[in-house]
Parts: structure tokens; C-alpha cells; sequence
């Protein structure tokens, strides 16, 4: 079905209420600091800055993902007959997203890069795994963590959908994402907002790509 330029219009601005419909009630603390990685900040690139250890320390609470339901119109249809993607598929694309940016900002100075990596098996493309264990073991990042022995507890939260396409089915979130960093120096509360894409592969969503907002894909 085409749509008119107005029912377009209609389509995204519904789309905005249906991310708040949803209820993506992420836990998260939120402090101000620098960008997730290391107590150093150092902005994302398309591996941007990874993080360690896929244990989420005491204190940080759990996010959670409810069930979408669907959104209608005021013309009473649902706004999912115009996307590419379904209600579960969205739920189940927040749920990798808010998984994978927890993984992401929780780290530790005793992993490798490989064990970095190896806890995101399933939520990001190889090539994206590739890059952010790179960025990892970067010795500009891993020096100075290993050095102070720097310990990070992350945790992600939607703020809201910046794009989506199809061919593939594609979700870009707009995400903030908190980390907790201790190490033989003063403790460190960090905050950055990201923009995390997903791409369908089969029945499950991974992520292909990170960057700080407002940097841009490369």
C-alpha cells in the first residue's frame, strides 16, 4: 500500500508514540561523564569503544524489556502494516539492543579481547565483533586499564528509534549508555548517548554497527 506524503508524516510521528506505548523501561544509572570504555573517554568509531566482562556487578539493576503491543491510528490501523518488522520483531530487537550495551559497558582489566568478544557471541555480526574486540585490545585503551586495573559495570537504556529500513529489516536505536568505573584511581561515573543499528538475520537480531550520536556510520 502507498502512502500519501501526510499519511507518512502520520506514520512517524506514530512511530514515536509507539516507542513510548512500548514502554522500554530500561534500568539504568545515569551520571554525568565521559563516553562507555575505559576511564579514559575515547569516542566510537564503527567498532567504537568496547568494554569487558559479561558479569553485571551487585547494585546495577536489571533491564527489562516489556511486551510491545500493537499501536493503532486514529483511523484504527496498526502501524506495523507500514514497517518492516512486527511488534515482537521490535520488542525482541530492544531486548538485544539493551543485552548487548550492558556487555558492552561492563568490562574488566583481566579479560583479553577474545574474552571480551566471546560474550557477544549471538548479539553482533562477526565483522562487528571483530572490530570492537580490535578497539579493545587497542594498546592506548588496554595500557591504561590494565595499569590502573580498571573494573566497569554498564548498563544501557532506549531513549528512542532514529531510523529503521528494510532489505535487510533494519532498527537504529538512540541509546544512553552508564558505566561505573573503579580502578587504583578515583572512582568514575561516565554517560554517552549512542546510536546502536540492528539488522534482522534469520529470527534474530544483531548489531552491526555502534557509534557515538552524532558522529555518523564509517
Amino acid at each position: 500500500m502507498e502512502l500519501t506524503t501526510g499519511q507518512r508524516r502520520l506514520l512517524f510521528v506514530v512511530v514515536v508514540i509507539a516507542l513510548a506505548g512500548l514502554g522500554f523501561y530500561l534500568v539504568s544509572s545515569r551520571s554525568s561523564g565521559g563516553s562507555p570504555g575505559v576511564a579514559a573517554s575515547t569516542p566510537a568509531s564503527s567498532g567504537s569503544q568496547p568494554a569487558a566482562s559479561g558479569t553485571t556487578a551487585a547494585g546495577v539493576p536489571p533491564s527489562t524489556v516489556p511486551a510491545a503491543t500493537p499501536v493503532s491510528t486514529t483511523g484504527g490501523a496498526e502501524i506495523y502494516q507500514w514497517l518492516p518488522f512486527t511488534a515482537a520483531d521490535l520488542t525482541a530487537a530492544a531486548h538485544t539492543t539493551v543485552t548487548f550495551a550492558g556487555d558492552y559497558a561492563t568490562w574488566s582489566y583481566t579479560e583479553d579481547a577474545a574474552a571480551y568478544g566471546a560474550k557477544m557471541n549471538g548479539l553482533v555480526t562477526a565483522q562487528e565483533a571483530a572490530t570492537l574486540e580490535n578497539d579493545y585490545g587497542t594498546s592506548g585503551v588496554a595500557g591504561p586499564r590494565t595499569a590502573d586495573k580498571q573494573v566497569s559495570t554498564g548498563s544501557g537504556t532506549i531513549d528512542s528509534i532514529s531510523a529503521f529500513g528494510s532489505n535487510p529489516t533494519s532498527i537504529t536505536f538512540v541509546v544512553t549508555i552508564s558505566q561505573q568505573v573503579s580502578s587504583t584511581q578515583p572512582a568514575k561515573s561516565m554517560t554517552g548517548q549512542y546510536t546502536v543499528t540492528l539488522a534482522l538475520s534469520g529470527n534474530a537480531w544483531q548489531v552491526n554497527d555502534i557509534e557515538l550520536s552524532g558522529i555518523g556510520n564509517t
